[in-house]
């Protein structure tokens, strides 16, 4: 805050008048960019459609109810497959984001200049993608089917757990690394003894967190063909059939429930 004189006594400003013209210029760029995004957004709307949506959301929720109990007995195979795909996966993404984890983290990799940038691109590449997108490109590779949904999951989920545990590694209290590397250890042993007792906490509670979203994920894997109950939901989609929709939904809403309180249950055991 700058002080300036008058009449004898300082005055304070909460800005230099140069600093006041930066944040009134920066709020109308703000402006003028929103204007121009809303422009490029509703170019191609059709607002008819738009005033038409609260009467069309009305039909589609009265023909939704009741839903269609005796749907259900056909949904507990597709919801076992749903369940499968979510926790081979994130068994396969652990066993591939482990190593991943100790080659990106600064204390366990062994070159920063060569190794450690290979990893984190490993982790960057898997997050920057969508399990979805993942979907799609293996359902066209290896065909429809719960394999393409495992790996999907999979892909997807080695670098949430890679960055998160690689965080935990380089966060470890060094004084037990440097007691047991005294000892004369082996550099499996350091990392057996040392650190690994040190983050079991995070990684069980990384597991199960991530195993939870893959449930959510999972269940719609099933839309591109990658296998599940989303394949219900889109052939349920396709013939208009609401009440068997809203049935589906009903099941993943009950299924995602369990999960939360299942990984809500482990985290807390484990921490």
């Amino acid at each position: 805050m700058p002080v300036r004189e008058r009449d004898g006594q300082r005055l304070w400003q909460r800005r230099t008048t140069p600093a006041e013209l930066a944040t009134w210029a920066a709020w109308l760029a703000t402006v003028a960019l929103f204007v121009y995004a809303w422009q490029v957004m509703t170019e191609d709307t059709i607002w008819a459609f738009v005033w038409d949506a609260p009467h069309q959301i009305a039909d589609i929720g009265a023909r939704m109810v009741p839903p269609r109990w005796s749907y259900l007995e056909q949904l507990w195979a597709p919801l076992w497959d749903t369940i499968n795909i979510a926790t081979l996966g994130t068994v396969l993404a652990v066993l591939l984001a482990v190593p991943v984890a100790f080659l990106a983290a600064r204390n366990t990799t062994p070159s920063a200049l060569v190794v450690r940038p290979l990893a984190l691109f490993v982790i960057v590449a898997s997050r920057s993608i969508n399990s979805l997108i993942w979907a799609l490109l293996l359902v066209a590779v290896i065909g429809p089917g719960l394999l393409a949904g495992i790996i999907a999951i999979a892909l997807r989920s080695i670098g949430f757990i890679a960055k998160l545990l690689y965080e935990a590694i380089e966060e470890i209290d060094h004084t037990q690394v440097e007691a047991i590397t005294a000892t004369g250890a082996s550099r499996g042993q350091v990392i057996a003894y040392g650190i690994v007792p040190q983050i079991m906490p995070a990684f069980a509670g990384i597991t199960t967190f991530r195993w939870d979203i893959n449930i959510r994920e999972s269940t719609v894997l099933g839309l591109v063909g990658a296998g599940g109950i989303g394949l219900n939901l889109q052939a349920s989609l396709a013939v208009l059939a609401w009440p068997q929709v809203t049935l589906i939904f009903l099941v993943i809403l009950a299924t995602v429930i369990a999960s939360e309180w299942i990984s809500a249950k482990v985290r807390y055991a484990v921490i």
